[in-house]
């Protein structure tokens, strides 16, 4: 397929469509909403299921019913509208059932704004619902990775039976780029776990009442081993300028976008800056980024929040380098004028300090 000039939201619809997305579920929410109506549109002429639900806890729920049957299901929401689904998408993971959750993440807390934040990295970090569950968490940095990742995270949440979330912004997902997708996918490997109805298959069930307290606590430990093997095999991240860096930003999604912009600027003045950018932020890139502090003392990280990500950062150095902190929140977008005045900044105190 040739490349087509598309928004982000758009994007993430077409390409859950083409990896074999037949059930979609939602509530309409800014700044995501084309692409619900995208799937409206274009779901129905794949044989797909739309269905615009009477609320999010609907939509989420929909989207049990529909992962239990065996289908590739997703929904998608903004920040508050993602905390309405938090039991069900616990749910998920008690099931151990997979489908993909796109968060086109707004300003907040409470209802905010709909302007472009990175405000939800906590709640998709940690799970964001009661128990002890994960859940992978893809951070696009252009529609061309919204195209990419949402394959990559149906065909993640099918391999471990997982939920998946993909978190992008109110940018990302109103901005046009040329994307270019893959194939359809068209034939897709029966799930024999799946329930069947009547007849055939009858007998299985599945459940997340577990009252046995030593039943319940060996499900955990299952899902802890899961959760191991994806820290493993699913770690994705991607390094910029970093050969000769000295002084090197952490950033993700859009602000990793103007923090590569401000590496560009400081680099003409002289400053030997880089970019680590997590594409997973959970599992969280902790190996590489412990690779670098072995020969760089000096990190910046960079959000669209208070410093959410700070706290994988410092966890994953483990008390080795010193992290800095340049944070805009609550929809604020920040210029790559301003990263670039920062890492010159923290640049300078380090030829300073080792004078």
């Amino acid at each position: 397929m040739n490349k087509v000039f598309m928004s982000g939201n758009h994007a993430f619809a077409e390409a859950a469509i083409r990896a074999g997305c037949r059930s979609y579920f939602g509530y309409p929410i800014t700044p995501q909403n084309e692409l619900g109506e995208y799937m409206a549109e274009h779901l129905p002429k794949s044989g797909g299921v739309f269905v615009q639900s009477e609320s999010e806890t609907a939509a989420i729920n929909m989207v049990i019913g529909a992962a239990a049957a065996g289908a590739r299901v997703m929904t998608s929401s903004s920040s508050p509208g993602i905390s309405l689904k938090q039991e069900g998408i616990s749910f998920l993971a008690g099931f151990q059932l997979p489908a993909v959750i796109v968060n086109v993440m707004r300003g907040g807390p409470g209802l905010g704004n709909i302007a472009p934040a990175q405000g939800d990295y906590f709640q998709a970090t940690r799970g964001g619902g009661h128990g002890d569950y994960r859940t992978p968490v893809f951070a696009p940095g252009s529609v061309q990775e919204v195209a990419d990742l949402t394959r990559v995270a149906f065909d993640v949440a099918d391999r471990y039976r997982t939920p998946v979330m993909i978190l992008g912004d109110g940018m990302l997902g109103q901005m046009k780029e040329p994307v270019e997708f893959p194939d359809m996918l068209v034939d897709l490997p029966e799930k024999e776990w799946a329930l069947r109805g009547r007849g055939e298959g009858a007998s299985r069930y599945m459940a997340s009442l577990i009252l046995d307290v030593m039943e319940m606590e060996r499900h955990n430990w299952e899902l802890v081993r899961k959760y191991q093997a994806i820290t493993k095999n699913e770690t994705l991240y991607e390094g910029y300028m970093l050969d000769d860096a000295k002084i090197v930003a952490i950033a993700y999604g859009t602000t990793a976008r103007i923090a590569r912009a401000a590496i560009k600027r400081v680099r003409k003045e002289g400053v030997p800056a880089g970019l680590l950018r997590p594409i997973t932020l959970w599992p969280f890139p902790k190996e590489p980024l412990q690779e670098l502090a072995r020969r760089i003392e000096d990190f910046v990280v960079f959000e669209m929040s208070t410093g959410q990500m700070v706290e994988d950062v410092l966890l994953s150095l483990e008390g080795r380098g010193r992290v800095a902190f340049h944070g805009r929140p609550g929809g604020v977008v920040p210029t790559p004028v301003e990263f670039s005045r920062i890492l010159y900044r923290e640049y300078q105190r380090q030829v300073k300090s080792e004078k």
